[in-house]
């Protein structure tokens, strides 16, 4: 059954509220330890905190959802953690499609999906072809992904194509850019969302962030809801968006 719709808090602005999250969903692993569990036990209850977040976002008018799952950095971690996450990934996807569907999600992956196994592309590929019509909120999960590859990535792009004579090196400009990058056709965060009180952005999303509003907060990411998500939108609201310049 499709989740209530839970209306905007009446302290925040419905005009002024980012059009793009993304996350960086830190602390799973130290809510466990906290807890006496094992680390695992914190991506269970992180997965639960997603879909939370994911539909506040659906629920306040917030367009577009990017998270940080799991990053190039991440297959350094233990190989029963990483076996565990792939799994977990396979699983979710699986049991969520139908809700997805029911509940309008586009969902897109971004980052070196080659490299995953084989079993977890495959449910990837068969989700983002399922609700690629569907017309509610973006969800976009970075899986194996990490922003300077990206940005080398586009690059090599780039100069194959000038290599090739398709594109002349002086029209090479930001827009062009931004369509050789996973993230082509998604919006730019407004927001950025870190958990766990760790002030790096870990090597996600270099290009995308350029004038997205930080907010860090002590909160692991398990005990991450619709409360912590209010403070964090009230923060955004209060910050002077300039980009750069200087208002009259």
């Amino acid at each position: 059954m499709p989740s209530v719709l839970q209306e905007l808090p009446p302290d925040l602005d419905k005009n002024r509220l980012p059009q793009q999250v993304a996350v960086i969903m830190d602390g799973n692993g130290r809510w466990a330890k906290k807890r006496g569990y094992p680390r695992v036990m914190g991506h269970r209850k992180g997965v639960e905190a997603l879909k939370e977040l994911l539909r506040c976002c659906r629920d306040w008018g917030i367009s577009g959802l990017t998270a940080y799952a799991f990053s190039t950095e991440n297959w350094g971690r233990p190989e029963e953690e990483v076996t565990f996450l792939m799994t977990l990934f396979e699983r979710v996807l699986r049991r969520e499609l139908t809700e997805m569907m029911t509940e309008q999600v586009r969902i897109r992956f971004v980052g070196n999906l080659s490299a995953l196994p084989e079993s977890l592309q495959a449910e990837i590929a068969e989700a983002m072809e399922k609700t690629a019509d569907n017309q509610g909120i973006e969800f976009t999960v970075a899986t194996n992904y990490g922003g300077r590859q990206e940005i080398l990535r586009a690059c090599r792009a780039i100069a194959q194509q000038v290599q090739k004579g398709k594109i002349e090196p002086e029209n090479i400009d930001e827009s062009l850019f931004t369509e050789h990058l996973y993230t082509a056709n998604i919006r730019d965060p407004d927001l950025l969302i870190r958990t766990s009180g760790e002030m790096r952005i870990s090597n996600f999303l270099l290009w995308q962030l350029a004038y997205a509003e930080i907010y860090v907060t002590d909160t692991l990411w398990p005990d991450f809801d619709r409360n912590a998500f209010h403070k964090a939108l009230q923060a955004f609201q209060k910050r002077d968006r300039r980009f750069g310049k200087i208002r009259q």
